[in-house]
């Protein structure tokens, strides 16, 4: 039998202690589908003496997990610490430099280095493998740069982060507001202590960024990713859309725009009112889901588990096995399909002339004439409205929300109608605009 692929693993969280578990409790079917056995040389964390319910005994220890990718025994490095920057950028500056194939399920990192970390791995001929970093367990990169791979890839969406998808879900079922839920998330251990990354929507921009330089060929621009997060959408808000027959899911968007036959990258994070037909209106919970639709495939569904550390070990240790069968990603390693000195640097695109139906509510004093100082904002702007209907609160005088749907139309002139409003002392609060996910 060949000679095994000798990991080290820095990281011994949640997905870290996974890795370990899969790679002992299917260490023969590993072996059969990678040719050769998979095992483990040396590990690092920051706590040796903590209980993480494996027995790392057996393995090598390293206190500086950065001075791994130099052992002789490596073959390569699995990265499970996390963060764009520091230790783990410097291990996987050194992984390369010293010959070792790269696994990690670092998404900032990926976002922010991916193409310095690609570009080493071409010149070093070694993998550079990032699966687990997007959407969990869902072989959603394997399937673009693989399954897809004859596709022009027309347009990718999808619900990239379990934590807001947990949190909207909830709130539907139960009635309940943003901020007891998201309480329920912390405690369940679908949300962090700080939460922002996720309910900001970094954390699905970070996906969203590496998804689209795979779909379509382009360099990440994660600075371009126009993100907009859930904690503004109330209950009244999901009551809404379920009336109007939609659910609210947080959606990253992705596709390319021709503005003047120059080539444009669309990218945005943001709550959108999904129509209850809609694949994406049934994921509940913490899954993920990616649609991408290609010009011969037509709609292609990816969905799973987006996080955990069943199914995120299950896409690190899949990364190993394509490495110890001696795939890097084509002849001289290509990380995101194409070699980076062939990636398109496209330009990010305006929102303003795309079209589309929105969803906007206003929150308003409850006095004659604020409906007609909004709908004149809309007209002036060339709004059409499809639907708008006021909901008032028990107490008499209180705040009022105002919910409408608007005909389709360019998004300008939304943005041109909330202009006009903008410093009317009717609105108590600004304006929530959520696009409507069309076919």
């Amino acid at each position: 039998m060949p000679a095994p692929l000798r990991i080290a693993l820095a990281g011994l969280g949640t997905v870290g202690g996974g890795v370990i578990r899969l790679i002992e409790t299917n260490a023969a079917l590993i072996t059969r589908r990678a040719g050769r056995p998979i095992v483990i040389s040396a590990v690092s964390a920051r706590d040796r003496t903590k209980d993480r319910g494996v027995d790392i005994s057996r393995y090598a220890w390293e206190d500086d997990m950065t001075a791994m990718a130099a052992r002789d025994d490596i073959d390569a490095v699995v990265e499970l610490v996390g963060g764009a920057d520091g230790p783990a950028l410097t291990l996987a500056r050194n992984a390369i430099s010293h010959g070792k194939s790269l696994v990690t399920a670092n998404k900032a990192m990926i976002a922010h280095h991916g193409l310095e970390l690609a570009e080493l791995s071409e010149k070093a001929r070694v993998a550079l493998k990032f699966e687990a970093a997007v959407a969990g367990g869902i072989p959603v990169i394997k399937g673009l740069r693989e399954g897809a791979a004859a596709n022009a890839i027309e347009r990718l969406y999808g619900i990239l982060n379990g934590t807001c998808n947990f949190i909207l879900s909830t709130m539907e079922d139960t009635g309940r507001d943003f901020a007891d839920v998201l309480a329920e998330a912390q405690a369940k251990g679908f949300a962090e202590a700080d939460p922002s990354f996720d309910v900001e929507g970094t954390d699905a921009a970070h996906k969203l960024a590496i998804l689209s330089a795979i779909a379509f060929g382009t360099r990440i621009d994660f600075a371009s990713v126009d993100t907009a997060g859930i904690g503004r959408i109330s209950a009244a808000d999901i009551a809404q859309a379920d009336t109007l027959g939609y659910v609210i899911r947080l959606i990253g968007m992705a596709e390319v725009d021709s503005e003047g036959g120059v080539n444009r990258l669309f990218q945005r994070v943001q709550p959108h009112l999904v129509p209850f037909d809609h694949p994406l209106a049934h994921v509940d919970g913490a899954t993920n889901a990616v649609v991408a639709e290609g010009n011969f495939s037509g709609r292609l569904l990816f969905q799973g588990a987006g996080a955990g550390d069943g199914p995120t070990a299950s896409a690190v240790v899949a990364d190993l096995i394509d490495i110890a069968r001696g795939d890097l990603g084509g002849e001289a390693g290509a990380p995101f399909s194409i070699q980076v000195a062939e990636m398109e640097d496209m330009p990010p695109a305006e929102s303003g002339h795309r079209r589309g139906r929105a969803y906007i509510r206003f929150t308003v004093a409850d006095r004659p004439g604020v409906l007609a100082e909004i709908t004149a904002a809309m007209r002036d702007a060339g709004v059409s409205i499809e639907s708008l209907i006021q909901r008032g609160r028990a107490e008499e005088g209180g705040d009022v929300m105002v919910a409408m749907v608007t005909h389709e139309g360019p998004e300008a002139a939304v943005s041109e109608a909330l202009r006009l409003l903008d410093g009317s002392p009717s609105l108590s609060d600004a304006p929530l605009v959520m696009q409507i996910l069309g076919d």
